[in-house]
């Protein structure tokens, strides 16, 4: 990098930039899942700088934001102060998937009640979309407005249709790891490993294209905060299925069991985490404090690179 000269990895894109004007005309369309999805997925994981997800919660019960942006008009205003902070993917999700007891299911019904007024507004501000459910049938509806990305909290195992329907549209798919309860005596990095080898598996045999997936060890998801830390400590390992990770670790427990806090107070944590996990190669960080964690990524990054 010239002593003078920006970093393009760190100069956020005009797309990024233009859409900081909050009366910015959205884009005129935006292409459907398939070739476009991986288009964007490859570029993002191609970067030396990790790309930055952004959290939009449409349910009134998310363990970190409940309620704030269920309105359609509070969930497009928080979209466009993320595009405005610079993020990369915006993963919006109708139904609350909290890593800790509480979360309450909803129907296939309800979360499309939920996606419907602002699914298609979010599409138009240009940024592309993951679609956060477990659900087959939310997700093809997602898909059909313009998202481009699913992300199945857990990994293709838990509705049997969602592998075909990944596999038919050509869809990037986040797989994450998850358990139904916490088992403090098990090694949770091999069971993480032996479901991403059973999730993988699964997508194999509906046909999804193994340069389509993206792996989450699902910190905080059926693990103890100790195991939490662990999986985070011990990314790398993960690096023996060649492809890339995300981490997405913002606002979670485990952070208060080191400095006790509420999920609002989290942020100096969540940070620490995602840094820990960019250096062990995470390639995408999902957050609810996108400039925040963008700056310290930047900033991290600009320090790492000089001789």
């Amino acid at each position: 990098m010239a002593a003078n000269g920006p970093n393009p990895v760190l100069t956020p894109p005009a797309r990024q930039r233009n859409a900081t004007r909050m009366n910015a005309s959205p884009s005129p369309s935006v292409p459907p899942a398939g070739s476009a999805g991986i288009d964007v997925l490859r570029t993002l994981v191609g970067r030396r700088l990790p790309a930055v997800m952004g959290v939009l919660n449409i349910t009134p019960d998310s363990f970190s934001d409940g309620g704030e942006f269920i309105a359609p008009a509070r969930a497009l205003e928080r979209a466009r102060a993320m595009i405005a902070a610079g993020v990369d993917i915006i993963d919006i999700g109708a139904e609350s998937t909290r890593p800790y007891k509480g979360a309450r299911p909803v129907t296939a019904a309800d979360e499309l009640a939920r996606l419907k007024p602002v699914l298609s507004d979010v599409v138009a501000l240009g940024v592309p979309i993951s679609i956060d459910s477990m659900k087959a049938e939310v997700v093809a509806f997602a898909l059909d407005q313009g998202a481009v990305i699913a992300n199945d909290v857990w990994g293709l195992q838990r509705d049997a249709d969602m592998a075909p329907l990944i596999a038919a549209r050509g869809a990037p798919v986040i797989v994450m790891h998850n358990r139904d309860s916490v088992d403090p005596a098990i090694d949770i990095v091999a069971d993480i490993k032996t479901f991403f080898l059973r999730s993988l598996d699964i997508a194999a045999k509906a046909g999804i294209a193994r340069e389509k997936i993206v792996l989450d060890p699902g910190i905080g998801f059926g693990k103890t905060a100790e195991q939490s830390m662990t999986a985070l400590a011990r990314l790398r390992e993960l690096d023996m299925f060649g492809l890339p990770i995300l981490v997405g670790a913002s606002r979670k427990r485990f952070i208060a069991s080191v400095s006790p806090s509420e999920p609002s107070e989290r942020l100096a944590g969540s940070i620490a985490a995602h840094l820990i996990a960019a250096q062990r190669g995470a390639k995408i960080i999902r957050t609810h404090d996108v400039a925040e964690t963008l700056q310290a990524l930047r900033v991290a990054h600009a320090i790492e690179s000089k001789p």
